[in-house]
């Protein structure tokens, strides 16, 4: 019998599942498709601090120091590289919000400064277009591989004795006088005393029978892998303009010389389909040309890229587009990392320490009161709250 169980195997139950492990836990590994099969293989996988809201800039901080030794603690590549975020703005409308983000960063000792022309972006770009109003530069950003990310926390953790169970959908949980005794799955009863539910946009038909569910408001963005190109970007890129909506998107060069770059966030019609085990989402025709054109407008050489991937991935927003991280209420034994609203990747190693030390009932690493599932108390209706999806 695992001491705890946890339920989804992208970067929060990847990471969890490791610090568990660390800490002399046995532990049980669950998915019902199998390593970064949603969000965290779909993400644009940004390792990101600026531009976060006030109460998560201290996580994310946090998160980047462990980060940057992280490949040397997991013996793998995570192909992390640390070369800066850039935060677009298309026309001068945009600057007052860039300098918000920057005042917010510059508060907490992030290093951060505003951009305020094309040249002093492209200085720092050369491959951006010169049609651009300026940006934040925050040079500790940085992005990493979604998927070796997820596989060395897996095969860190499995040399510590973690089972892996894939391809098993989790059907309920087991309690006893609201306390966890256990995981049914499709095809057996996995005995346990603890659980975590690091499930991304499911979870929900679990937490029912306890009354709990999260309002989440499922969204989708569109994601464009090319072939590989030159070297012609070492930063992450994300643009948000005041003046037009559909001109959000974000995206980077991947160590391979691939871009990967995404839409802004849309809404889902609730269409899925699996091929070899994994989810599928295909985007409109509309989506694709739209997230085509976006990024081609800032990043012009890609317009000359071949096309080798597209897809759609889901997006878990809450109503103030901010995580869970705590204990489910009335349920001893459970807790609770979800709600990332597309911009969970970065925080994922420190998002496993912090499930880690609730499960073992010791206080966190940082204060997560801002995370507290009692926030949304009463609150059925999920808001439209903005989502940022470069990291």
């Amino acid at each position: 019998m695992p001491d705890v169980v946890v339920i989804g195997c992208g970067i929060s139950g990847a990471a969890t599942a490791w610090e568990l492990a660390k800490s002399g836990c046995s532990v049980t590994l669950v998915d019902r498709y199998g390593p970064a099969a949603m969000a965290s293989g779909w993400t644009l996988a940004g390792v990101r601090q600026s531009g976060r809201h006030p109460s998560e800039l201290p996580l994310a901080m946090a998160a980047v120091k462990i980060w940057e030794g992280l490949d040397e603690e997991l013996q793998a590549s995570t192909g992390y590289t640390q070369h800066g975020n850039l935060r677009i703005g298309l026309t001068p409308e945009d600057l007052p919000a860039l300098r918000v983000i920057a005042q917010d960063g510059e508060a907490v000792g992030l290093p951060i400064e505003v951009l305020a022309d094309a040249q002093s972006v492209r200085d720092i770009a050369p491959a951006l277009s010169p049609a651009i109003a300026g940006a934040t530069w925050c040079p500790t950003d940085g992005h990493a591989d979604p998927d070796a990310t997820v596989n060395a926390f897996i095969n860190a953790a499995r040399r510590l004795g973690v089972e892996t169970v894939y391809g098993e959908a989790v059907l309920s949980l087991e309690s006893r006088s609201r306390r966890i005794c256990g995981v049914r799955t499709t095809s057996r009863t996995i005995a346990t005393d603890a659980v975590v539910l690091a499930t991304g946009i499911s979870g929900n038909e679990l937490l029912a029978p306890f009354g709990s569910p999260l309002p989440v408001d499922v969204k989708n963005v569109t994601v464009v892998r090319t072939r590989p190109l030159p070297p012609l970007l070492s930063q992450v890129l994300s643009v948000a303009s005041a003046c037009n909506s559909d001109a959000a998107c974000a995206g980077r060069q991947e160590l391979d010389g691939a871009f990967r770059f995404t839409s802004g966030i849309k809404s889902w019609d609730g269409l899925m389909r699996e091929k070899d085990g994994r989810p599928v989402i295909a985007p409109t025709i509309a989506s694709l040309l739209e997230t085509l054109q976006s990024f081609g407008d800032v990043v012009p050489a890609v317009r000359e890229a071949e096309i080798d991937a597209y897809w759609c991935g889901l997006v878990d927003q809450t109503p103030d587009a901010l995580p869970v991280l705590d204990h489910v209420p009335g349920v001893d034994g459970l807790v609770m990392a979800r709600g990332f609203s597309g911009h969970g990747f970065c925080l994922g190693p420190l998002t496993g320490r912090i499930m880690a030390a609730l499960v073992q009932g010791q206080a966190p690493p940082l204060d997560i009161s801002a995370f507290a599932f009692s926030r949304f108390s009463g609150l059925t209706t999920p808001s439209s709250s903005p989502v940022t999806l470069h990291g």
